[in-house]
């Protein structure tokens, strides 16, 4: 039984490097895990290098995200469950909410995985949050359905492709080909921020791959609260994506109908 056991277990090590994935940002290396936060997207950690070693981080990922769907940081941080898990895992969350973990290159392997157990643990808490009080993307999300609804744009809610990695995209928004357009991809950030440009980074050009490369991608961007910078709307366009400012709809409804 243990032969048995062991071979299962060479298969989760292959599984698992073969589901991860690499590309250089400028500076760091970001690493696309296997692991699903609770949105079902995937885990990212950048490397960066540091002093003969390694800085291991969640580029402020997990306290953000928790943030936005309406628990306060201070008390993420404060809870016993936030303390424990990166008290026992070695990780340490730096003044802009990172969690991070410095490492040799012979613990390298170590320290990944504590810090995304450490992610893990600190997603969870995302349960503290009251179901009554909806996330800023969700909100975002309900005003764009309604603002297609109203459009007479049709299109199918929340729809994931396979890449050509093998991982699955999620698009908020998928509008089907017709006779003068071919397929349309919407995907909604109620904060354009540096984490809305990597994931459309990843997700377009994998999914192109497989699907009509002709499809359009189209980023619906909230600059209501806070206006878009060119610096986020023109990393998206280099990636691919029509940027769109929420206050500037209206510009693309006719094509999105057609």
């Amino acid at each position: 039984m243990i032969e048995e056991v062991q071979s299962l277990l060479d298969n989760y090590w292959v599984w698992l490097q073969g589901k991860s994935d690499l590309r250089q940002l400028d500076g760091s290396v970001e690493i696309t895990t296997p692991y699903l936060d609770r949105h079902n997207d995937y885990f990212q950690i950048y490397a960066t290098q540091d002093s003969g070693g390694f800085l291991l981080t969640d580029g402020g990922y997990v306290l953000a995200d928790l943030e936005m769907s309406g628990l306060e940081i201070g008390k993420a941080r404060e809870h016993p469950a936030f303390q424990a898990a990166l008290g026992d895992l070695g990780v340490q969350v730096n003044d802009e909410n990172v969690l991070q973990v410095r490492t040799s290159p012979a613990d390298f392997a170590l320290r990944t995985h504590s810090l995304v157990q450490a992610m893990l643990a600190v997603n969870d808490l995302g349960c503290l949050v009251t179901p009554a009080v909806p996330s800023r993307q969700r909100l975002f999300r309900k005003d764009v359905a309604a603002w297609l609804d109203d459009s007479g744009i049709r299109y199918w809610p929340k729809r994931k492709f396979d890449g050509k990695s093998g991982f699955k995209h999620e698009f908020d928004f998928v509008i089907p080909q017709s006779e003068h357009q071919p397929i349309r991809l919407l995907q909604v950030a109620a904060a354009a921020d540096r984490r809305t440009v990597e994931k459309m980074a990843f997700a377009l050009p994998d999914v192109r791959a497989v699907l009509p490369s002709e499809l359009q991608a189209y980023a619906i961007l909230n600059d209501l609260e806070k206006g878009v910078s060119e610096k986020i709307s023109g990393a998206v366009a280099d990636y691919g994506w029509k940027s769109v400012p929420w206050s500037e709809r209206a510009e693309v409804c006719q094509e999105l109908a057609a």
